[in-house]
């Protein structure tokens, strides 16, 4: 099983991307797609891949026997891997999902189990394998384990000091993304949780001496991931929450019921729903982890997955009464991302509420002074005007 997703991801995060994102242009796809699409194709027409430094005798991607895909993620998918089939001459079977969804209902859900069934029978054509649903609920069984380990673990951030960064969960949700299903990931999360119980016990954070708690709306940075981190943590600031990394939690998986509980999951997600709903899922998640502020990152190459671009920033301001910052980048295309201008901006915010929270606290103070007589007045005066 290979993922092309990820082997974008990994092209962005070994900073080779702009190396072949050129290559998928000069055939026609256009800089303004997906860069995870333009770079995974222009890798493969180099024949290159980072595959091939870390495991010893990859020299590329396997040529596979069909490709599968489902648009819930983005459109970009379907054309992404029709391009791998034309290529490769090999089946590419899909399902097409809903957008923009605010109630979920049976008709959205219908749609998705009917399409999932259509495939199993070209699947065990191209196989040679006849479906077994008793496998199918093993593995959807094991794939609700992992997921409720991966929920538990991020919710350990809400914790202060929170004992992981945005920046590690997106290396650790590894296994949630391209193991689920499989006893390993199971594993892997028991001994992570078991580690952040241990930095919870401890007070060990993420960040030395942790003073702001952040939320990062949007895909990562892949290429800046180090950087970022590092930046956050000279400053006290803690990127602790986000919706990418709890992408890959998955409440409705049921092993009686594994078609429609799939369908149920898929379309719960966040990246599929209406502006009311994820608006209203960040405002609890800024409840529950105490956050401070909102960074949106504007990912120039992927609008599915920016949440900045109607106003929403600026409506949760309002409502939650905390800043919000967009910062302009992209997942893999470095091309579109200015460093010394989102460092500037990122300063410049972390000031600016760390002064809001310290008139914040200081008010009630300021306040006695004012009401306690001339001497209170006095002291009023001097701290504002002179």
């Amino acid at each position: 099983v290979h993922y092309p997703e990820n082997h974008g991801a990994m092209l962005g995060a070994t900073r080779t991307a702009n190396d072949y994102i050129p290559v998928a242009n000069a055939i026609g796809y256009s800089p303004d797609i997906c860069s995870y699409l333009t770079s995974d194709v222009g890798a493969f027409i180099k024949k290159e891949t980072p595959l091939s430094r870390a495991y010893e005798g990859i020299e590329g991607v396997p040529k596979p026997d069909v490709l599968v895909y489902n648009t819930n993620q983005c459109r970009d998918v379907q054309d992404w891997f029709s391009w791998y089939s034309r290529e490769l001459n090999v089946p590419a079977l899909g399902i097409s999902t809903y957008r923009n969804i605010g109630k979920i209902e049976n008709y959205n859900l219908e749609s998705i189990v009917q399409q999932m069934k259509d495939m199993i029978p070209p699947l065990e054509e191209i196989s040679g394998q006849k479906f077994d649903i008793d496998k199918l609920r093993h593995f959807l069984s094991l794939s609700y384990d992992c997921t409720q380990l991966w929920k538990k673990i991020l919710e350990r951030n809400t914790a202060k000091p929170a004992p992981m960064s945005f920046f590690d969960g997106t290396i650790h949700m590894g296994p949630a993304v391209v193991l689920r299903g499989s006893p390993q990931a199971v594993e892997y999360y028991k001994v992570l949780l078991k580690e952040l119980e241990e930095r919870i016990a401890n007070k060990e954070g993420a960040v030395e001496g942790e003073k702001f708690r952040l939320y990062w709306e949007g895909m990562p940075i892949w290429g800046k991931l180090r950087d970022l981190a590092e930046f956050f943590i000279g400053l006290k600031t803690a990127v602790i929450a986000s919706t990418y990394c709890n992408s890959w939690i998955f409440e409705s998986f049921d092993p009686e019921d594994p078609f429609m509980s799939m369908a149920r999951a898929y379309t719960e997600i966040f990246i599929v729903r209406d502006e009311n709903f994820k608006e209203k899922y960040i405002e609890k998640m800024v409840r529950e982890y105490k956050l401070d502020g909102l960074l949106f990152h504007d990912a120039k190459t992927c609008p599915a997955n920016s949440n900045n671009r109607y106003g929403m920033p600026e409506r949760l301001e309002k409502k939650l009464n905390i800043p919000a910052l967009t910062i302009n980048g992209d997942l893999n295309d470095m091309r579109c991302y200015s460093e010394e201008q989102a460092k500037t901006n990122i300063e410049a915010f972390i000031k600016h509420f760390a002064l809001l929270l310290l008139l914040r606290h200081i008010r009630p103070l300021l306040w006695r002074l004012l009401i306690e007589g001339e001497e209170g007045q006095n002291l009023f005066v001097q701290f504002f005007f002179e």
